[in-house]
């Protein structure tokens, strides 16, 4: 089986716009479409969202508000992120608001990607009853209809100048190495990491590689079209 490349984009907003509109087009002509991760309580660029929905690009919603649950003791330890540690009932009542403020902005979408990739069991229970179809979490893809999963860890940028040219060679070499390998191969941008042009020319590096190897572009929704890997 051929390899897929998924292209991620988040961070989308106002005062990133041109930076998301220029990545956008690199892609444009390299017949790569964006999975964009878009969060309206925290992004006002759902006009642009709307258009690029439009002309083909996918939408995954990316939480709600990106608050972690402050009652958590372990989450507020390590890592915090919105859905990383939340029971089904309290992921539920982000999911609600959350698909009531996409209406709002004329949104609407079945897939799904926590912030920081981050995901409880019990949000993916409230991701099933709130008929999600799909969850992209760190390391695979999730058909929620089935319980069947993609293998692929996603491959992204660090934070920092001093990790900056670690990761980028990273990112660049991890890509070759799953589309050689047949894999799924899963670029995560943040538009705050485009304003600096390393990271931006590392991004454009890891695409042209997997398709270099013959990986096939496609959105997460599109995988779901596609026979799936082995079970969850």
């Amino acid at each position: 089986m051929a390899a897929r490349l998924v292209v991620s984009l988040s961070g989308i907003g106002t005062r990133t716009l041109d930076r998301c509109a220029d990545l956008s087009a690199e892609l444009v002509r390299r017949n790569v479409p964006l999975s964009m991760l878009f969060a309206p309580r925290v992004s006002d660029a759902a006009e642009w969202v709307r258009a690029r929905q439009a002309a083909g690009d996918a939408l995954l919603m990316h939480g709600f508000d990106h608050n972690a649950d402050p009652r958590s003791r372990a989450l507020a330890l390590t890592r915090r992120a919105e859905f990383a540690a939340l029971p089904a009932h309290e992921a539920g009542l982000r999911l609600t608001a959350a698909m009531l403020a996409f209406a709002r902005v004329g949104l609407e979408t079945g897939s799904f990607a926590p912030p920081r990739w981050l995901v409880s069991h019990g949000s993916l229970t409230a991701l099933r009853r709130k008929d999600f179809a799909l969850c992209a979490d760190l390391t695979g893809v999730r058909d929620l209809r089935v319980g069947l999963v993609h293998k692929g860890r996603v491959l992204g940028l660090g934070h920092g100048d001093r990790t900056e040219p670690w990761w980028c060679y990273a990112m660049v070499l991890g890509a070759a190495r799953t589309a050689r390998r047949g894999g799924l191969v899963r670029i995560a941008v943040d538009a705050a990491d485009l304003a600096r042009s390393g990271p931006r020319q590392a991004v454009l590096d890891a695409v042209d590689i997997a398709l270099h190897h013959g990986a096939v572009a496609v959105t997460y929704p599109d995988l779901l079209k596609a026979p799936l890997a082995r079970a969850a």
